[in-house]
């Protein structure tokens, strides 16, 4: 049985290497990677979906804007193991993102997606034609759920960050880890 969930600090790992399979490293070149960038995701929209205590799916909400000073969320990256598609995970996953954003009150959902599969919970190109992505993008692809009618209206500009910024690591903290012999901090050397 599949357990749609939020997700907790031990997810973390499991969640990487999940996208890593999903996406590979050039998940770290796209537009929307620039707005996720040493920012975290909204507070309580980050969830995983479990089965047999395996992570199988992520997705995560991030704070933007939407042209200046229009708040909206950004949805991605979307993901489910390989093994594990064509059973509705990922959509059900979609569907807990979209409730859980809706009732903490938020206007709108942005993303940048296969219009066939996201079109299904009401996303469309219509509302994002005057809006950019930071760098290249396909146009097609940039959709739109508002949450709350009218969150969109007139929304023009480069969609930015916002959000709270992840905290930077402490140093002395980094160095009594990898002195205690905690050398899982310590990147690796290429």
């Amino acid at each position: 049985m599949v357990t749609i969930r939020n997700e907790r600090p031990a997810d973390v790992v499991a969640r990487e290497a999940l996208l890593d399979l999903a996406y590979g490293q050039s998940r770290f070149t796209k537009p929307s990677e620039r707005l996720r960038a040493r920012r975290l995701p909204a507070d309580g929209l980050s969830f995983v979906a479990v089965e047999r205590g395996r992570v199988i799916g992520t997705v995560r909400l991030w704070h933007v804007t939407a042209g200046p000073a229009r708040p909206a969320l950004l949805l991605g990256p979307l993901a489910v193991h390989p093994e594990c598609r064509n059973r509705g995970i990922g959509s059900a996953l979609l569907q807990r993102a979209i409730r859980e954003a809706r009732r903490l009150a938020h206007g709108a959902v942005l993303l940048v997606g296969d219009l066939a599969f996201y079109g299904r919970a009401g996303f469309s190109a219509e509302k994002t034609g005057e809006l950019w992505m930071p760098g290249r993008f396909e146009r097609h692809r940039l959709l739109a759920l508002e949450l709350k009618p009218g969150a969109l209206d007139g929304a023009r500009g480069l969609i930015g960050a916002a959000g709270e910024a992840m905290p930077r690591p402490d140093l002395d903290t980094l160095v009594a880890a990898i002195r205690g012999g905690n050398r899982k901090l310590m990147p690796r050397a290429a």
